[in-house]
């Protein structure tokens, strides 16, 4: 079975104190967490990343009953700047670190583009782009490794690791087992591909399914935005999850699978949703 859970920026915006034993009661075992949006009366500093914090954490979502299923820090891993980036790497460290202190094996990330906005450039589908990625990329796995946490990364059409191609090229430069994937199928999907998702889907799945650590779920809507699908939550727009469901059904027993886009009203709805379909899929 999948593990499904919430991003927790998604949940009611209270202390997480009073959001956790809501989460639980809606039927999440897990979550997604990003410190510095569900975190946010508190720093999310590499200084203010200490054990006594991560306890503190552990326990809450131990008495919740809940799963960390991985630490969000979605930052830039090709910035231009030398001294940008070397601060992003010391949060990539401090996140990591932190991640074990929680019992929390993961910390994902996207893949960032080479620009200082973090935008899409044309410049996100060059060798240069993604040759600096993975430059950048390596010591920040080699930290992973040092704490024994995954590092996954989540490709995204309009960052630098735009497709599953381009996915398992950074897997296999840097030849480690604890970089993996977080695989968001809406996240490979534009109005230029999303009339051959179905392949786009199974390209992934055949070229990562072995490496893939977490699933994200979401749907979409035929709208661009700015690069991407507009995102909704899972079950209001045109996704079949099918192919994805069948896949972790078939070889991934017990995954998290975290929802995105959900709102404090929807949320229980579009876990009901999930479940019936993964439940339909043989």
């Amino acid at each position: 079975m999948i593990q499904f859970g919430l991003r927790l920026h998604d949940a009611e915006k209270l202390p997480m104190e009073q959001v956790l034993p809501l989460v639980r009661q809606k039927g999440f075992t897990c979550a997604h967490l990003a410190l510095s949006k569900a975190m946010k009366d508190y720093p999310c500093t590499p200084s203010a990343l200490t054990p006594g914090y991560a306890l503190y954490l552990r326990h809450l979502f131990e008495k919740n009953d809940i799963d960390i299923a991985v630490l969000g820090n979605y930052l830039n891993l090709a910035h231009p700047d030398a001294a940008a980036l070397s601060a992003i790497q010391e949060k990539y460290y401090a996140h990591i670190r932190f991640a074990s202190l929680l019992g929390c094996g993961m910390v994902g990330t996207e893949t960032g583009a080479p620009n200082p906005e973090y935008k899409f450039c044309p410049e996100c589908r060059s060798d240069e782009a993604l040759a600096t990625f993975i430059r950048n990329l390596k010591p920040v796995v080699r930290c992973a490794e040092q704490f024994g946490v995954i590092i996954a990364i989540e490709p995204v059409v309009k960052h630098i690791v735009y497709d599953a191609k381009r996915a398992r090229t950074v897997l296999d430069e840097i030849g480690s087992h604890n970089l993996q994937i977080l695989f968001d199928p809406v996240n490979l999907l534009s109005m230029d591909n999303v009339d051959h998702r179905d392949e786009v889907i199974a390209e992934a799945i055949e070229l990562l399914g072995d490496d893939i650590a977490m699933i994200h779920f979401k749907d979409y809507l035929l709208q661009d935005a700015g690069g991407q699908l507009k995102a909704a939550a899972a079950g209001l727009g045109g996704m079949d999850y099918t192919q994805v469901l069948r896949f972790a059904k078939k070889e991934k027993p017990f995954i998290f699978g975290t929802l995105e886009n959900t709102t404090p009203e929807n949320a229980e709805s579009c876990l009901q949703f999930l479940q019936r379909k993964y439940d339909e899929c043989e």
